[in-house]
């Protein structure tokens, strides 16, 4: 009797660890191999790097010493003058060439995307003729570089010692400048936005036979 009342044992269960072998006729998982972008952008890089420095640097050497030995001081109001001109002109030349970069949907239209390119080509342009007024007072970094080239009529250290507060009237006529056209384009922001139409209406006037309305008789007391 109690040998035939015992239960079966139970398989147990294979382990976690099992491994299959890789059948031999089956080929291997293999996975999709990365396209190899990273040397075609560090080739492009450099030389757009150069493209865009190149402007600045050939403004520097053929018209950097003319135009504050000659040019500025002779700008009405003196150099100073100049610098805020120019100072005022950053945000400016900024926005004119950010704006319509802003408007371009390729999703949308190509060809209008196109076209904002396009617009945006003189504000890029003014951006490199006002950084090159700017990059000319630059100083190099290494005192020991401060030669007689950069000491001469119109270089960049002749610049700072003839005219010490060159940078501040440049700094102080940006922010202006900057908080000017911040404001004018938040007015013009919400003169462009339509103001929904008033849903309220005025309140109706009592009547004698509403709880307010005395009907011209005073209230009881």
């Amino acid at each position: 009797m109690s040998g035939g009342s015992a239960r079966p044992k139970r398989r147990k269960a294979a382990g976690s660890a099992l491994r299959y072998e890789h059948r031999p006729g089956r080929p291997p998982e293999s996975r999709p191999e990365k396209r190899g972008w990273g040397c075609l952008w560090a080739c492009l890089v450099l030389p757009g790097f150069v493209a865009l420095i190149m402007p600045l640097v050939l403004f520097d050497m053929y018209w950097g010493h003319e135009l504050w030995g000659d040019f500025a001081p002779a700008w009405p109001g003196g150099a100073y003058a100049f610098t805020g001109v120019a100072g005022a002109l950053v945000p400016v030349v900024f926005f004119a060439w950010v704006a319509p970069l802003t408007r371009m949907d390729w999703k949308t239209s190509k060809a209008r995307s196109l076209a904002w390119v396009a617009a945006s080509l003189p504000g890029l342009g003014a951006c490199y003729l006002v950084a090159g007024v700017i990059a000319t007072t630059v100083r190099p970094k290494r005192r020991r570089d401060w030669d007689g080239d950069c000491y001469s009529e119109g270089g960049p250290c002749w610049v700072h010692v003839h005219y010490p507060w060159l940078w501040v009237v440049g700094l102080v006529s940006t922010l202006v400048a900057a908080a000017l056209l911040i404001t004018l384009l938040v007015r013009l922001g919400r003169r462009a936005t339509p103001t929904p139409p008033s849903t309220s209406a005025p309140p109706a006037d009592p009547t004698p036979c509403s709880p307010t309305g005395t009907g011209g008789r005073r209230p009881p007391a």
